[in-house]
């Protein structure tokens, strides 16, 4: 399973290990293996040119050491300081030991304001005073000679950057917040034109680490490499977009205690997928319950039990208006035109897909004692102190929009703090909350590591691909499995499946519930 921790818990793991090592030994191993990440991307080392962005913090210091290991092997280093007298002193000298040469950001008053301001993300400043490269004097205090040097300063740096095999990003560390002040958001937009590829120390700059907010500006990486352990803010949206691919060095840290992320892999899916013994029957393998469709949306019934048929429960019932066109793609469905109450025993209840305004089947699944996932329209129906009244497990799956209007928020909003919106939908139903998306989550009401989905497709964003996998986790939630896990595993599969269906090209719905089998046969295959 990979997994990711706090920034307060990787610093108290690494102040643990420096107290054991000689001075300075953590900083050569990050260095050490984000050198070896570099020279692989480029491939030749000798002859390339290279830049770094350096701040004032030890990521900073990482890409100085770097820097001159590359430098040693034939590298062209350039380092752009952002502070040149708050640089790590001896990364500094170690880079100009090997032949590296700086170019030095002067620091101005913009720089300078306070933490605050800072974290405000000021950054709002005219095209024309950008282009003069006088971001931090005012009217009354400009000096012209000084606005000259800063502007041939940027210059200087940018024609670096834009001449560069590789730019490797070490401007602010995993403890920055708020987004980037004006100088560095400068050298990230020259970042983010540049033709090379671009190497995050540890994470972009600009990123939260803890939350994977973005602020303001930050820098697109192609590689992040980073120390330790994931950060959460690698693994949510909208920073893992600006992470690119992750790489993970192992510096020797010791992390104790529960992650703020887990990601399943194909071993930990392997160990939760349903599978009958020489005993079973379809009841005892669970019995799975779905209230949905109407008279408008029929599909949405024949896809969620497309998805429950594929998720390893032994049977199906169906209980809605839906049912003439449920038996004609899955005769073996059993189905009910009498509510869910007389509809017969089930192990778990899917409700909401294409309900319409059928708040009735909504409270009566609710009513009941067996898990429940409610999806949908069934998420507007729901009464909360219901659902919060509820004993037995009840998993919500909304996607962006519906979580909003949940909250009362704008979806912005949620889009921007994916992390927190999930937890916070959870505390507020007492219920596992799946927010579907760019990256899926599934948080449980009483905290604890939220679980992040690492398969999927941008394909999958397509009509019906909700109501599939709301079947396949009400399955899987019918088989035994509780709600964290059920909405984790099923989130995998469908995420694989999504993949396996469309192998590059648009995929409807129905195609991704016929590739879940084929997803299922490759998680326990890859495992063995």
């Amino acid at each position: 399973m990979r997994t990711a921790y706090s920034v307060e818990t990787v610093r108290a793991a690494e102040r643990e290990l420096m107290a054991r090592l000689p001075e300075g030994a953590l900083m050569q191993r990050a260095a050490a293996g984000l050198a070896a990440a570099c020279a692989d991307l480029l491939g030749r080392v000798y002859g390339r040119r290279v830049v770094l962005l350096v701040g004032s913090g030890d990521n900073g210091g990482d890409a100085l050491y770097a820097g001159a290991r590359l430098a040693r092997r034939g590298a062209g280093v350039t380092a752009v300081l952002l502070a040149p007298e708050r640089a790590h002193a001896a990364g500094l000298a170690a880079l100009r030991r090997a032949g590296g040469r700086t170019v030095e950001i002067t620091a101005t008053a913009e720089t300078d304001k306070t933490a605050d301001t800072a974290k405000n993300g000021d950054t709002a400043k005219t095209a024309d005073t950008a282009k003069n490269g006088d971001t931090a004097k005012t009217a009354e205090t400009a000096d012209t000679a000084d606005t000259a040097d800063t502007a041939k300063t940027f210059e200087t740096a940018e024609h670096a950057i834009r001449n560069a095999d590789l730019l490797l990003d070490g401007i602010v560390g995993i403890g920055g917040k708020g987004g980037l002040r004006p100088d560095a958001a400068r050298l990230a937009a020259f970042a983010d034109s540049a033709r090379c590829a671009v190497v995050a120390v540890d994470l972009p700059s600009g990123v939260d680490a803890d939350t994977g907010e973005v602020r303001g500006a930050a820098v697109r990486a192609d590689l992040t490499v980073t120390f330790g352990t994931h950060k959460p803010g690698l693994l949510v949206d909208p920073a893992r977009e600006y992470a690119g691919s992750v790489r993970l060095v192992d510096i020797g840290l010791d992390l104790p205690g529960e992650p703020v992320l887990e990601a399943l892999q194909h071993a930990d899916v392997r160990r939760l997928l349903p599978v009958p013994s020489g005993e079973s029957d379809k009841y005892r393998r669970g019995v799975v319950g779905i209230a949905a469709g109407s008279a408008r949306y029929p599909g949405a019934a024949v896809l969620a039990v497309a998805g429950a048929l594929r998720g390893g429960a032994g049977a199906v019932r169906y209980v809605g208006p839906a049912g003439d066109a449920v038996l004609a793609r899955f005769p073996e469905t059993l189905v009910s035109d009498r509510g869910p109450r007389q509809a017969g025993r089930v192990q778990a209840w899917v409700v909401g897909p294409g309900a319409g305004d059928d708040a009735s089947a909504v409270a009566e699944v609710l009513a009941s004692d067996v898990p429940v996932l409610v999806d949908a329209d069934g998420l507007r129906l729901a009464d909360r102190d219901a659902v919060r009244a509820r004993t037995a497990p009840t998993l919500m799956t909304p996607h962006a929009g519906e979580a909003a209007a949940l909250l009362g928020v704008p979806r912005e909003e949620v889009e921007g703090a994916r992390l927190a919106s999930a937890r916070e939908l959870a505390a507020r139903y007492d219920a596992t909350v799946l927010l579907k998306g760019s990256t899926t989550l599934v948080a449980d009401p009483g905290g604890g590591a939220v679980r992040v989905n690492p398969t999927g497709t941008a394909w999958l964003a397509t009509a019906g691909s909700g109501d599939v996998l709301s079947g396949l986790a009400g399955s899987l939630l019918a088989s035994g499995l509780g709600a964290l896990d059920a909405g984790s595993t099923a989130a995998y599969l469908h995420g694989l499946a999504g993949r396996f269906a469309a192998d590059g090209a648009p995929v409807g719905a129905h195609d991704v519930a016929d590739a879940v089998p084929e997803a299922w046969r490759d998680v326990r295959d890859l495992a063995d």
